[in-house]
């Protein structure tokens, strides 16, 4: 007979935005010491939730795991949670597991599984052979203006990793239309990314908000403990999407189904997020990615019923756990980025003023704001604007048209 560990008294969320906040309030809400520890965004240690923040070099930086371990002895926080946010420091939390577990609890299995997840070339690779669709990918060679002629556009260009802060991480992805926007995207990808290996080209799956699908789910130890269905109802821009802006649990078992076959073959272990995209020219659900830590909307999961910040609490002390079902229906919105993204369906003829009243009745947490805890909420426009202007400031910082649109917010 196992017996049970004792409880975390804290947590440490080594960066993360708007979902990092949602898991602190969490996570807070169980009575656990919150850290908050990052070398990027800040807009989590304004929240009421984060007891006590702290910068560090950052996932990169050649001195990461010995500043980090310094941080948990100076502060007495040997076995918190330790809960990567941000996708630099979910890699540096994998890759260093096994040192790391001798003084904290970590959330995520080691490097050799969670690259299968972190790797879209991988990722890709791992889905078609559970047989599960991906979008069709494009292999490029030397000659750029070869490889462009055999491409059926519109095209896709995203980062295989999302590691190294530049223009093309920061966008998430790029849209080349022709020929001659592919060849001059992707010189310029390749030349952040340093080299074309650690770029995937894969066709642009059309449709909007109804097509758009993502599993959420808690794993422990290769098994799910909780999991959930959602539609990403709106995003912003509107026709190529930076992030969500209204996203909503629905019952979809399909996406459920196809979201445990690929985790179970890597035999998960914590948060993660998968995203699909239901073709809308065959019907055919496919994967576009996987994201194994807390997502921009995680705080829908704890509106909806299932509190993952509190399983995750149980499940690391050994407790039976009973799964939770979330309710249908409950909607997680980004007000200010939704309302510009409204306007704009609105004057499409893509949105009915009523179905948009509709979704703010049935909105039950926000981005960032919350009447316990608003100081996130009301300082994250003028922090935005400083991080613009920062941007403009330094020319090394400029972006490409295809990307200057979905730089403008604080990175998720």
């Amino acid at each position: 007979m196992s017996i049970p560990s004792p409880r975390p008294k804290g947590a440490i969320i080594l960066g993360g935005s708007h979902g990092a906040i949602a898991l602190a309030r969490s996570l807070a809400g169980q009575g656990l010491d919150v850290w908050f520890v990052t070398n990027f965004t800040p807009l989590p240690r304004f929240s009421n939730a984060v007891h006590h923040w702290a910068e560090w070099p950052g996932a990169e930086s050649p001195g990461a795991i010995e500043a980090l371990e310094a941080l948990v002895h100076k502060h007495s926080l040997e076995n918190y949670l330790l809960i990567p946010a941000a996708d630099e420091d979910v890699k540096f939390a994998a890759q260093q597991r096994e040192r790391l577990s001798s003084l904290l609890v970590v959330t995520l299995p080691d490097w050799a599984q969670l690259q299968w997840a972190c790797n879209k070339a991988l990722t890709y690779q791992r889905a078609a052979e559970l047989g599960i669709a991906v979008p069709r990918i494009y292999v490029v060679g030397d000659d750029l203006a070869a490889t462009a002629a055999s491409i059926e556009f519109p095209v896709v260009l995203k980062p295989t990793m999302r590691i190294a802060v530049n223009r093309f991480t920061q966008a998430k992805a790029w849209r080349a239309d022709n020929a001659a926007e592919f060849i001059d995207l992707f010189t310029q990808a390749a030349q952040l990314q340093q080299g074309k290996d650690h770029i995937v080209v894969q066709e642009y799956i059309p449709g909007g908000g109804e097509t758009q699908f993502s599993y959420a789910g808690l794993w422990w130890n290769g098994t799910p403990r909780a999991s959930f269905a959602a539609q990403r109802t709106r995003q912003f821009p509107v026709e190529f999407s930076y992030t969500s802006t209204f996203v909503e649990t629905v019952e979809q078992a399909d996406v459920i189904a196809k979201g445990e076959a690929f985790l179970a073959s890597i035999g998960h272990h914590g948060l993660c997020e998968i995203e699909f995209k239901r073709d809308p020219r065959t019907g055919e659900l496919k994967l576009l990615d996987v994201n194994p830590r807390p997502w921009s909307w995680f705080g829908l999961a704890q509106a909806a019923g299932m509190d993952f910040g509190a399983l995750l609490i149980a499940l690391s002390a050994g407790e039976t756990v009973d799964p939770p079902v979330a309710r249908p229906g409950v909607g997680w919105m980004f007000m200010l980025r939704d309302s510009i993204v409204s306007l704009q369906l609105l004057a499409q003829g893509k949105l009915r003023l009523g179905d948009y009243l509709r979704s703010i009745g049935r909105t039950r947490t926000l981005a960032t704001f919350a009447w316990r805890d608003p100081k996130p909420g009301l300082i994250e426009l003028p922090l935005t604007a400083w991080r613009l202007l920062q941007r403009r400031i330094k020319p090394a910082g400029a972006l490409t048209p295809a990307a200057s649109t979905a730089a403008s917010t604080i990175s998720e």
